[in-house]
């Protein structure tokens, strides 16, 4: 349905597209159906809540003492005697996220738990500078806004590049875009563009490192996407807001109690064995405390976790469907490095900045400038909390060494900081990401299996949609629910998706006429 039809976008574009699902009944009546999510990140989290609100019976199995997934947060002790909440890293909720932000808005209607940073700064060794803030929100203008306000384009880069190569970045569809670009790596697609370096590392290389990969192995037709989802497709801009308080307290905590009140059983620190056929129909869920029976199964899992639980259950799908789960890749592995300092940065720092051309520094987040619990430990120490992220790292990289050389890197973007004591340091060295391979596109898992009563959720997910990152996970977990809820006749839940195609109809052309389609 179309926001034209009656129904109000969610956000500040009039053009974001509805996916209505199938009519149905509001809830399950008679014996409620069981069904287990196991995962507990976010799209398991989405998965649960919508069929918790269905009626549906829902236990919640994840193997972590915490919610969450890859946005979760755990307490860790200071040597001063303080707690504080470590996680894998800075999130950045960008406005279009319409669905992930239905979600929260489940236990936080206004969603008063984010608060919007002032820009999207990037920030090159060679001394460039870009930034959003002043960059119009409205394709197209939003592209050529950024380059007129960029001093990362010279009129002399701008005469060398090749407009022709760029024709697919103006009428981006899910589906046309992979069979397109799929083949290609985002590296190799840069390059037919020819893209001043300074840009190419702050326009198009923060994209896709965004999916923590080196772009030589990342699809050019998910960096193509992501261009579209956040800039090209989406009025929505690339500002973004961060949650005012650790992710625990601020995003999950509320849903836990919320999915506890509709009847939901959430059982952390719970790995799942297998799963196996049910003895009279249905699935088991196999666990260190034994089997328990389900009607259906929602697979909530990171990539390594999918695999491992699909090479244990010889049963689950088809032959083929099993083989592809074999062949997913996990994306390199990356570092967050979390320092507490006994002074503050300099004045005027921003509470994010991405980076380019320092190294495997990708970008640092000054915490204590808007998480609450960073900025109470800094007002009564005198301190900053300072985050550091490098992506993509190579397999042969020694975790102490980049450990150490990514503080040296942030001692070259902020100088201040070479003089501060680390009171307190926190590394995650994870790799667990998924990896959008040239030419996987069409091995992905959708959401559907070839068993209509299971059904698969995560950011790894194909789902055809415009979506990425956080988004794809929450609206894949919309999706598995919706599709155990048509086997039920249970209307599900509405999503929302920046529009699937270029905005300009004369864009559109020019890309139909020229771009090889």
């Amino acid at each position: 349905m179309s926001p034209r039809g009656g129904v109000r976008a969610p956000g500040r574009d009039r053009r974001a597209r509805a996916v209505t699902p199938r009519a149905g009944r509001e809830r399950v009546t008679g014996d409620p159906p069981s069904v287990a999510v196991i995962g507990g990140g976010i799209a398991g989290l989405a998965a649960a809540t919508v069929l918790a609100e269905r009626g549906v019976r829902v236990v919640l199995h994840e193997r972590e003492p915490m919610l969450g997934g890859r946005v979760a947060g755990w307490p860790v002790g200071l040597p001063d005697g303080t707690s504080a909440t470590m996680s894998r890293g800075f999130h950045a909720f960008f406005r279009q996220y319409y669905n992930l932000r239905s979600l929260l808005r489940r236990s936080d209607p206004g969603l008063g738990m984010l608060t919007g940073l002032p820009d999207y700064p990037l920030r090159h060794r060679d001394g460039l500078r870009d930034g959003f803030r002043r960059v119009p929100r409205t394709p197209p203008l939003s592209a050529l806004g950024f380059v007129a306000l960029s001093p990362s384009f010279g009129l002399r880069d701008l005469l060398a590049m090749r407009p022709a190569a760029a024709l697919p970045l103006l009428d981006v569809r899910t589906r046309r875009v992979h069979e397109q670009l799929d083949d290609v790596s985002a590296q190799d697609f840069l390059d037919t563009l020819r893209f001043p370096a300074a840009a190419r590392h702050l326009a198009f290389e923060v994209f896709s490192r965004s999916f923590f990969a080196d772009p030589r192995e990342l699809s050019a037709a998910e960096m193509a996407l992501m261009f579209h989802v956040y800039f090209l497709g989406s009025s929505e801009g690339l500002l973004f807001d961060v949650p005012r308080e650790p992710f625990p307290q601020a995003l999950w905590d509320p849903l836990t109690e919320r999915l506890a009140r509709l009847g939901t059983e959430v059982r952390t620190s719970t790995p799942v064995e297998a799963v196996r056929p049910g003895p009279s129909g249905g699935h088991l869920v196999v666990d260190a405390d034994g089997a328990r029976p389900y009607d259906a199964v929602v697979l909530a899992l990171d990539t390594g976790g999918l695999k491992a639980v699909v090479s244990r259950s010889p049963h689950l799908g088809d032959a083929g469907w099993r083989e592809r789960v074999t062949r997913l890749r996990t994306a390199p592995p990356f570092l967050v490095s979390r320092l507490w300092l006994d002074r503050p940065v300099a004045s005027g720092r921003p509470g994010f900045l991405g980076t380019g051309g320092y190294g495997s520094l990708d970008n640092v987040s000054v915490l204590s400038h808007w998480e609450g619990e960073a900025a109470r430990w800094a007002a009564r120490t005198g301190g900053a909390v300072v985050e550091l992220h490098a992506y993509a790292l190579p397999s042969t990289a020694v975790r102490e060494v980049e450990e150490k050389r990514l503080v040296d890197q942030l001692h070259q973007v902020y100088p201040e900081t070479g003089e501060a004591r680390v009171i307190a340091a926190r590394h995650e060295w994870r790799a667990d990401c998924p990896l959008f391979t040239v030419g996987g596109y069409r091995e992905r898992p959708t959401v559907r299996t070839p068993d209509p009563a299971v059904v698969v959720a995560g950011d790894l997910v194909r789902t055809d949609l415009p979506v990425a990152l956080m988004e794809r996970a929450a609206t894949s977990g919309f999706l598995a629910a919706n599709a155990l809820l048509e086997r039920w006749g249970v209307r599900g839940e509405t999503l929302w998706t920046v529009p699937d195609q270029g905005r300009s109809a004369l864009l559109r052309a020019v890309a139909r006429r020229f771009g090889g389609r």
